[in-house]
């Protein structure tokens, strides 16, 4: 097995929290499997999430935004470890995106309106997702919006293909074994490789 650079991109908040602990785990696997590793807690960046002219003028990135763009570009795996609040992301992800994911570094506008050209191709990506809804609620009465925004007209746009989803819910209403059995599948995602095609398919789920 090849080592890949794996950057480990967490949107919970509170170090004691489920999410931060699957994000430490995955990180802390994925390095004993063999792999480089660097582990971004969104919550402890210094930036502003607002994009206040969109891009009509230039925002001037923070220097914690611009380790990030870095870092993202030093790696072949993302893997966002985020819950789902109001059926999406945290609005800290989404200003995240926003403000990181720009015109010159994610994608680039052709000249002479010959359309668009992705800047991040080669790169996957892995979501582990924490939520207290039921899984068959969101897939099949919500339609698992987070997933569609995240893969299309995101993280394709960009040229970063989603390769596997895994799901913990409910959370609110878990034990401490079931906890444990979510830490356990955590480890085993990271030590198994994501480099396969999945060209024509849609990304594997895993859902607990």
């Amino acid at each position: 097995m090849h080592s890949r650079h794996v950057l480990i991109i967490s949107a919970h908040t509170g170090a004691d929290s489920l999410g931060a602990c699957l994000a430490a785990t995955y990180a802390e696997s994925a390095a004993q499997a063999g792999h480089h590793t660097k582990l971004l807690q969104l919550s402890l960046l210094a930036f502003d999430p607002v994009m206040h002219a969109g891009y009509k003028r230039p925002q001037e990135l923070e220097p914690d935004l611009l380790q990030a763009q870095a870092d993202i570009a030093w790696a072949h795996e993302l893997v966002f470890v985020f819950p789902i609040w109001w059926g999406g992301m945290p609005a800290l992800l989404k200003g995240f995106l926003d403000r990181v994911l720009l015109p010159g570094f994610a994608f680039r506008y052709e000249p002479e309106g010959k359309g668009l050209s992705s800047l991040l191709k080669g790169k996957t990506a892995r979501l582990i997702i924490t939520m207290d809804t039921p899984r068959w609620i969101d897939r099949w009465l919500y339609g698992s919006p987070v997933i569609r925004q995240l893969k299309y007209p995101i993280l394709r746009f960009c040229g970063i293909k989603l390769r596997e989803v895994l799901y913990f819910s409910p959370i609110i209403k878990s034990t401490a074994t079931q906890r444990l059995g979510w830490i356990e599948q955590t480890k085993r995602l990271a030590r198994r490789p994501a480099t396969g095609s999945n060209r024509g398919r849609e990304p594997s789920w895993r859902t607990s």
